[in-house]
């Protein structure tokens, strides 16, 4: 008899409060780098482009550059391509034929890390790593001494000012580190070199 009640009172205890007797024990849960699956939202992933100006030196040569790079952007970090050129006739010092100049474009990723993004002025941290190439040409387009292809990789820090919600001006600095490479008089060590940057970035922030 003693049995019977014991097992009705575990029964009536049940009855009344069932979630207390099969509550979850969490202790032996899976602990993951993202948490439970559901820290990875859409509603935090944004995207931009970002244009720039550049200005350096190849070779001895004052050198403009155009500069662009996109992609999308997870809290602190980002993640795209870029593309960056030569817009005036690059004329290297080591060059000594008359009439012909250089060109140089770079292409690759990036990653980059922001730091307080929602502040009105702020730091971003972008690295490239892409493959170039510098050909020489002449006003009737391209000449008969081939081309040079190299790697590069080029740090870079930019100072950023929130203009509008979706608008922020950048601008800053990068060092060019370029692989070995010779082409005509020159090598790696004549184009690798610091870069001044000014542009904009227009995306969705998140």
């Amino acid at each position: 008899m003693k049995t019977i009640w014991i097992s009705l009172g575990l029964l009536t205890g049940l009855a009344l409060n069932p979630t207390h007797t099969f509550a979850q024990d969490d202790s032996n849960e899976t602990k993951t780098l993202l948490g439970n699956g559901n820290s990875l939202s859409t509603e935090k992933i944004g995207f931009f482009v970002a244009p720039q100006y550049g200005i350096t030196q190849l070779d001895g040569s004052l050198t403009s550059l155009f500069h662009v790079r996109g992609g999308l952007s997870y809290n602190k970090l980002s993640l795209g391509a870029f593309y960056n050129v030569s817009l005036n006739q690059v004329r290297p010092q080591s060059e000594t034929l008359s009439g012909i100049y250089m060109d140089y474009w770079t292409l690759g990723a990036y990653g980059e890390y922001t730091v307080l993004s929602k502040k009105l002025v702020h730091f971003s941290f972008p690295l490239y790593l892409g493959y170039g190439e510098v050909q020489m040409d002449n006003e009737a387009g391209e000449t008969a001494l081939g081309e040079s292809n190299f790697f590069k990789i080029e740090p870079a820090a930019l100072l950023e000012i929130n203009l509008h919600k979706y608008v922020r001006l950048n601008l800053g600095a990068g060092y060019r580190i370029i692989s070995n490479m010779n082409y005509r008089n020159f090598n790696q060590s004549d184009i690798s070199g610091v870069t001044g940057y000014i542009g904009f970035k227009f995306g969705l922030f998140r």
